[in-house]
This record gives C-alpha cells, sequence and structure tokens, in this order.
C-alpha cells in the first residue's frame, strides 16, 4: 500500500497552526493574569530640603583683610568672621576728629568770654572818653558863661556844645564796649558754637558706626556656607561676603499639583522619605501652602472633561532634629 506524499505536508501544517494557536492562547492568558495584578504605581510628590541661608554684608567698603572662616565651618553667634580694612575711612575718621576738637577748643573760647586784657582796654577807652567828656563840659559851661556877658561869638558856644555832645556819645559808646566785653558773647553765639560740637561729634561717631563693620560677627549660630570675595579682594558697601546657614531651622519644600492639597492641609503631620539617608522616614508638619502663580499652571489638554491644575508650594517642618539633613537633599511625599 502506497502512502500519500501529501500526508507529512498536511501533519507539519497541523502543528504549525497548533503551536500558533497555543503562542496566541499563552499570550492571553499572561495579557489577562498582566491585567488582574497590574497595580497602578503609587504617586510621588518629589521636594528638596533646605534650611533659612543669611548673607553676611557691613556698611563698611573696602578691602578683604583677613578671613576668620571657611566654608563648612560650624560657627557661634558672635564669633568674627571677617576684618575689612580701609585707609580711605580711616582718614575720614581722623578728620572728623581733628574738626570735632577744633569745634571743642571754639566752643570753650566762646564760654570764657573776652580775655582780662581785652577787658582792661576797654576800661581804659571808658576812663579816656570821661575825661575828654569833662574838659569839653567845663570848656561849653566857660562859653555859655562869656556868650551871655557878650565876650565871645554864640558860633564859638555852639562849637563847644557839639563838642561836649560828641564827648558825651564817645563816653556812651566805650561804656558799651566794656558792657560787651565783660558780659562775653551772645546767647546765640554760644548756641551756634554749642550746636558746631554736637554736628562734629555726630560726624565722629557716624564714622566710627561704619568702622564698626570693619569687623563682621555671626549673627547666630550656623554654618559657613558660602565665601564669595578672596583675601586682598574689595568689597562695595552692602556687598555679601559670606552665607551663613542656620541649620537649627530646617524644612522641606514640595511643589504639589492642586489636586493634592486635600491631602497637604496646614498642620497636618505627614511622613516624608529621604534617599540620601537610607529612605529614612521623618515625620513633619505642614506649616506653609502657596499659590506659585499663573506660570506655574497645568493646563488641561482636553477640550471638554478636563480644568487646568495649579500648582502649590507645601512646607512642612520636621517634628524631630535630624542633624544628617543637609540642605538640598531630596524628599519624597507619598499621597494617601
Amino acid at each position: 500500500m502506497s502512502s500519500n506524499p501529501q500526508d507529512p505536508v498536511r501533519r507539519e501544517e497541523r502543528i504549525l497552526t497548533f503551536a500558533i494557536i497555543g503562542v496566541l492562547v499563552a499570550a492571553v492568558i499572561i495579557a489577562v493574569v498582566g491585567f488582574l495584578f497590574l497595580r497602578h504605581p503609587a504617586d510621588i510628590i518629589e521636594g528638596q530640603a533646605d534650611a533659612t541661608s543669611i548673607r553676611i554684608s557691613g556698611k563698611l567698603p573696602g578691602r578683604v583683610a583677613t578671613l576668620y572662616v571657611h566654608e563648612g565651618d560650624m560657627v557661634h553667634a558672635g564669633d568674627t568672621l571677617v576684618h575689612i580694612h580701609s585707609s580711605v575711612v580711616d582718614a575720614k575718621l581722623a578728620q572728623a576728629e581733628a574738626m570735632k576738637k577744633a569745634a571743642a577748643a571754639s566752643n570753650r573760647a566762646v564760654d570764657a568770654g573776652a580775655r582780662k586784657q581785652t577787658i582792661q582796654s576797654a576800661r581804659d577807652l571808658v576812663a579816656q572818653a570821661e575825661a575828654a567828656e569833662g574838659i569839653a563840659r567845663k570848656t561849653y559851661e566857660r562859653l555859655e558863661a562869656l556868650c551871655r556877658d557878650g565876650v565871645v561869638s554864640k558860633q564859638k558856644r555852639d562849637e563847644a556844645k557839639a563838642a561836649y555832645d560828641a564827648a558825651v556819645a564817645g563816653t556812651s559808646a566805650a561804656r558799651s564796649q566794656l558792657s560787651l566785653a565783660q558780659a562775653g558773647a551772645r546767647e546765640e553765639d554760644k548756641e551756634a558754637s554749642a550746636a558746631m560740637v554736637g554736628v562734629a561729634s555726630a560726624g565722629v561717631g557716624e564714622v566710627q558706626g561704619i568702622l564698626e563693620d570693619q569687623y563682621l560677627l555671626a549673627p547666630c549660630d550656623g554654618q559657613i556656607d558660602q565665601i564669595y570675595p578672596e583675601v586682598g579682594e574689595l568689597v562695595s558697601m552692602g556687598a555679601p561676603i559670606m552665607s551663613l546657614l542656620r541649620i537649627s531651622d530646617k524644612w522641606v519644600t514640595f511643589n504639589a499639583r492642586e489636586k493634592y492639597l486635600n491631602d497637604l492641609p496646614l498642620g497636618k503631620e505627614i511622613t516624608v522619605k529621604i534617599p540620601a539617608l537610607d529612605m529614612k522616614e521623618v515625620k513633619a508638619r505642614v506649616y506653609y501652602v502657596r499659590d506659585l502663580g499663573s506660570y506655574a499652571t497645568w493646563h488641561a489638554t482636553k477640550a471638554t472633561g478636563d480644568w487646568d491644575s495649579k500648582t502649590f508650594e507645601v512646607k512642612a517642618r520636621p517634628l524631630d532634629s535630624i542633624p544628617a539633613l543637609r540642605p538640598g537633599m531630596t524628599v519624597l511625599y507619598y499621597p494617601d
């Protein structure tokens, strides 16, 4: 009995067909199992740790003479951080002190009044004027009597009267000069002189106030984060010299979409994880929520059925001290 040559071909076709069907069935089964056991990945809000940063600067423009700290150093409140030297301000201080001394000397002279020699000279002038007045008075009286007897003319008598009146005026002027010399300067002059001393003293105080910033001190405990100028460089007034991290004041910051705000109300305690510390779990309390503005809005991509979602900045402060937590570390929060 001869075999049909088409049987092996048909057998191979049936085997191939069964194999394809088996692969399809296996794929369907795997897809169904995967769909049943597939879990949606948990939402993660990523943020970072931060701390208060204080910029150290002063009123004194000058040259950095000495840096007493380095980046990373821990300092305490009142520690000296940097010395800034300014020869220009030193010169201004010397000038202000010289002006103060000159004003004080002038004020003492005004308070002391006229010198004894000046007063004695004024007394001599009074005596001289009184003597001249006496002679002029006697001359006038004689000519007045002679004029009544017709011996001299009225013109001579009038000339003697004018000389006598002039002598009386001279005596009055000399007495006034003596009175001024004895009384000293006027009250207005004394007040003006005292005011000049005050102005000069204020000038010295102003320069000294600027020079107080030649040594800048740490305002609080913390760590030196960055130092900007090098020794020998010039710095202007108010320019930051270095930044100080107040590491005792730490917090974590998140940028959360609006749909997560219901899970992050003010005052709520949340649990965050820190990857750099082996996913250490840390308790923190939300204390700040603020809208970041329109620039951080997530706009809807669908024409209908969707809405724009704003982004909010959320801050939370750890409940316990974590010395190993450094500013800039990544912090993860998993919403419920």
